[in-house]
Formats: C-alpha cells, sequence, structure tokens
C-alpha cells in the first residue's frame, strides 16, 4: 500500500493531465526529455504490429521510460503512468501528422467513415507492471475540402493521433461513438482508474 497518493505522469499531453484532475488524481508531470542515459521510446509500429498491440506496447515502453527517469534523478518512488493513443483505419494505423498536408489526407480518408481508437494506460511501480487498454469505434460525417481546411487552420490536429481531437473543434464531425469518449481524448477514466486502485490509491 502506498503512503503518498500520488504518481507521475510520463506525458506531455494537457489533455491527460486534465483528465487525472477530472477524477481526483494527484500527479506530477515526469518530463523525459534530457534525461542523460535514457532509453527513447521509438514511436513507430513493427511490421504487420495490430494497432491495439501497438498501443499497449507504446504505454507499456512509456511507462517503463519513466520508471528509469525515476530511478535515475532518485525522486521519490511513486507510481508512473503512461499512456498511448492510436488511430485505425481499416487495420492501417494513422499516427500524428507531419504537416497540414498530411493532416487534410488523413481527414480525408477518415471522413464518412468508421475508425477505432485504441488507448492503452500503464502504470509501473518498482518492478511491478499492469496496463490496460480501450478501444472505441469512432464514425466521422462526410467531410468537404472546405470543411477540413477550415478546421486545419486553427491548428488543433497538430500532434494529434488521426489530425483530430474530439475534445475540440473537431467534436462536430463526429456523427457517433461506441466506446470511452474519455478513451478517444487519450486516457479512459474507468481503465485508468481500476489501474491506480490495484496500486492502491484512491480514485
Amino acid at each position: 500500500m502506498l503512503v503518498d497518493k500520488r504518481i507521475y505522469l510520463a506525458s506531455q499531453s494537457p489533455r491527460r493531465r486534465e483528465l487525472l484532475k477530472q477524477i481526483g488524481i494527484a500527479f506530477d508531470v515526469l518530463p523525459l526529455r534530457g534525461v542523460v542515459g535514457r532509453i527513447d521510446v521509438i514511436e513507430i509500429p513493427h511490421a504487420g504490429e495490430p494497432a491495439p498491440d501497438f498501443a499497449q506496447r507504446m504505454a507499456i515502453e512509456k511507462a517503463a521510460s519513466g520508471w528509469r527517469a525515476v530511478e535515475m534523478r532518485r525522486l521519490l518512488r511513486f507510481p508512473v503512468l503512461g499512456a498511448d493513443t492510436v488511430v485505425e483505419l481499416e487495420g492501417t494505423i494513422l499516427g500524428k501528422p507531419a504537416d497540414r498536408e498530411d493532416a487534410a489526407a488523413m481527414l480525408a480518408r477518415l471522413s464518412g467513415r468508421l475508425h477505432q481508437v485504441h488507448t492503452a494506460v500503464a502504470v509501473q511501480h518498482e518492478d511491478r507492471v499492469e496496463m490496460r487498454l480501450s478501444s472505441s469505434q469512432v464514425r466521422m460525417a462526410t467531410l468537404d475540402a472546405a470543411a477540413i481546411a477550415r478546421y486545419l487552420e486553427c491548428g488543433e490536429y497538430l500532434g494529434k493521433a488521426g489530425a483530430y481531437a474530439i475534445q475540440g473543434r473537431a467534436g462536430a464531425f463526429v456523427e457517433h461513438i461506441d466506446g470511452s469518449y474519455s478513451g478517444i481524448m487519450g486516457l479512459p477514466l474507468y481503465d485508468t482508474a481500476v489501474l491506480l486502485r490495484s496500486f492502491g490509491l484512491t480514485v
């Protein structure tokens, strides 16, 4: 049982910070850049790796990288939470767009179609690692070139898997979801709460 009910978040995502605050979790953001000797998490799927497996592997690797940072910096040994979100369209992984043109192409592919969003959450404390996966289906409305161009003007697509943020302006494009809204945002709250309770944190 943990004496101090606190965790480290191995993510720079503002959305994940907001969602953790929503369920009352005390946390410190754990910056991973610039840690001497750390092993970088290479966010590239293996050949033939299914999207859910990729998300789970990334979440576990991010939590592990965070735990190494805790050890190397000799920080208080709170659990480390890592998460990863992957957008899948007919078996193809859509990552974060490289630029505006790439984002426009992704949104055109998602237009009028059903796709999946997989978010994995992993927690590591000492040698113990636990992970959960949330998979949701999202149906996007049909988008014409003008609608895509207007959306890209706001810059919301930057750093977003699949080039959109459901909690932002792109929420107007989503006809239907089947699954976890918070999972599509980047941190499924139910699964996160289950994990943290298993580590002795009150959620």
